[in-house]
């Protein structure tokens, strides 16, 4: 069950990455949309870390 957890948050680490990286290449990035996707990124990595 462990695992199971760990690699949904990995995996939903990733898309989370993957969405700030496609909005800032976007020509007028939303930046609030960015800021709110880093800290959902964070509070991921900070679960990844217990």
């Amino acid at each position: 069950m462990q695992n199971a957890h760990f690699a949904a948050l990995n995996a939903k680490h990733s898309t989370l990455d993957q969405r700030i990286t496609a909005e800032s290449q976007r020509p007028l990035p939303d930046q609030i949309l960015i800021a709110e996707l880093k800290k959902q990124k964070l509070r991921v990595k900070e679960e990844l870390g217990r």
